[in-house]
């Protein structure tokens, strides 16, 4: 029982570790992201920012929901709704939402880089940065880290095709709602 105890002990001290480290990561992300592009970052609109990191959260409760993806999600990985309940939930939304605000601060960089305002400050054309990101970045990640998984090109395709959607979506939101001079 102790030796429980203890266990249990040491995982909370290493996440309440790893929270103050992502943090300070993120703090020192921010900082660093705001020397190298004053120019930019006074003209973000946060509310786009907001919109953009949750996007990822919204479209996969959708996509990934039993009645659309979700079953054949599970059934490709071989897991059960019960295994999913296991999962810490409040650390994988907490996490899922810092690398979504990673994604949205690359986008809003990546869409927005000079020569690319005026009259391409629109939806159609960050939702194309989105999708590009997504073929071209997510893509490869996906596939290579799962083929050395030896997972099934169905989940990869499944899992691919709600990143296309959602970079997509996230893209033009980003576009759309931000307008810096050149």
């Amino acid at each position: 029982m102790s030796l429980l105890v203890k266990q249990e002990s040491i995982y909370i001290e290493t996440t309440s570790n790893l929270r103050w480290f992502f943090i300070f990561f993120i703090l020192f992300y921010l900082e660093q992201l705001y020397k190298t592009n004053n120019h930019k970052m006074e003209h973000i609109n946060w509310l786009s920012m907001i919109i953009s990191t949750l996007l990822p959260i919204v479209v996969g409760f959708i996509y990934y929901h039993k009645n659309l993806f979700g079953k054949a999600w599970m059934n490709s990985l071989n897991i059960t709704e019960e295994e999913l309940e296991k999962g810490n939930k409040v650390l994988i939304l907490g996490l899922s939402l810092v690398m979504s605000f990673f994604l949205s601060f690359f986008l809003i960089n990546f869409n927005n880089s000079p020569g690319q305002e005026g009259q391409f400050d629109n939806f159609a054309h960050g939702a194309w940065h989105g999708f590009f990101v997504a073929l071209v970045v997510g893509m490869p990640i996906l596939f290579i880290t799962g083929l050395f998984e030896l997972k099934k090109l169905k989940i990869l395709f499944i899992n691919l095709a709600y990143w296309i959607i959602t970079l997509t979506l996230m893209g033009g939101t980003l576009d759309a709602m931000n307008h810096w001079p050149n």
